[in-house]
């Protein structure tokens, strides 16, 4: 987003915010879906998306004409969250709708922040992706853009039921719909993002040819929280093919230490010769 957009969006996150600290959890989630409800009608409709971030209208009149379309179709907290959305300044019409989209998400986030479920969210987003990611066939299914978008978020759902929290269902639901024009995979990787950076952690992306041992991720946790000055959530990618060694990525940074990353180095330089 752009200064002004970022600007418009914490504000109504900070609406958000307060509004959630006195709210029960399932109220909360409740009015998350409302939210991405809204979302995806701004997806659907982008003259509505081109006026309610008009320049040339005030923010009242903007605020104006989203009430008049939704009072009594979602509830007065959705409301007022959405007026002070739309009230701000947006840089583009698409940045209006990423940050429909991501206070929706933020709000999912609040209510498992209220019930104490923040943790499990994150882990059952991470083995979610990593069984998708195993099963070519499921990831064809649950990504193919010429299935109807309710088949393949009944397919997740059916996938869940039982094995996760609903905000868990619901944001893997947001992850099939595209969440901020991302694949499916991109979109579940920054929700995980997400929900950690809520918990004031970093994310680690490990990549082993065997699973680490409780000990040995403890460890590795520790020295990558002295690095980065926070808290590291390790994620493990197991995949033989490398052999041996360890890589890490956290963020942009690639900590490659691997038998295959050397091997192929050594290769390289005897090609050289």
């Amino acid at each position: 987003m752009q200064a002004a957009s970022r600007e418009s969006y914490q504000a109504a996150n900070e609406r958000l915010t307060t509004y959630a600290r006195g709210a029960q959890p399932a109220a909360v989630a409740a009015t998350a879906d409302e939210l991405l409800a809204v979302a995806g009608l701004l997806r659907r409709e982008p003259r509505l998306r081109r006026a309610l971030s008009e320049p040339a209208r005030t923010g009242a009149d903007r605020a104006g004409l989203l009430g008049d379309m939704l009072r009594g179709k979602v509830g007065a907290d959705a409301l007022d969250l959405l007026a002070a959305l739309v009230s701000g300044r947006w840089s583009a019409p698409s940045e209006l709708l990423d940050g429909a989209e991501r206070l929706g998400v933020e709000a999912l986030l609040a209510s498992a922040e209220a019930a104490g479920d923040l943790g499990e969210v994150e882990d059952e987003l991470f083995r979610f992706g990593q069984l998708v990611a195993g099963q070519p066939e499921l990831s064809t299914a649950l990504t193919d853009p010429t299935a109807p978008a309710e088949q393949r978020a009944s397919l997740a759902r059916d996938l869940l039921a039982g094995k996760a929290r609903p905000v868990t269902v619901r944001l893997v639901e947001v992850a099939l719909s595209g969440f901020g024009g991302r694949s499916f995979t991109g979109a579940l990787t920054r929700l995980v993002e997400l929900v950690a950076d809520r918990r004031d952690r970093q994310v680690a992306y490990v990549t082993v040819a065997a699973p680490l041992t409780d000990e040995e991720e403890g460890r590795l946790a520790a020295r990558l929280a002295a690095i980065y000055g926070r808290e590291v959530s390790v994620k493990q990618l197991v995949d033989p093919e490398i052999l041996g060694g360890v890589s890490v990525r956290v963020g942009s940074d690639l900590y490659d230490g691997t038998v295959l990353r050397r091997l192929n180095e050594t290769r390289n330089a005897l090609a050289k010769r």
